[in-house]
């Protein structure tokens, strides 16, 4: 029955596996945060850039 116990099984390193589901967990967060993050800046750069298209063409048809 102890086998069978997710919180006394051991997983690679000796870790049990509720350990590595924690670890998991909070990997998976900072990944998906530094994803938001890069989006967000690729995001802003695209509107800095549609912004000075729209200025040049502003300039060009005024």
């Amino acid at each position: 029955m102890s086998e069978e116990d997710p919180v006394k099984l051991k997983g690679p390193g000796g870790l049990s596996m509720r350990q590595i589901h924690e670890q998991t967990k909070k990997s998976m967060a900072r990944d998906r945060e530094a994803a938001m993050k890069t989006r967000n800046a690729l995001l802003q750069q695209k509107s800095r850039w549609q912004r000075f298209v729209r200025y040049v063409w502003d300039k060009k048809r005024g």
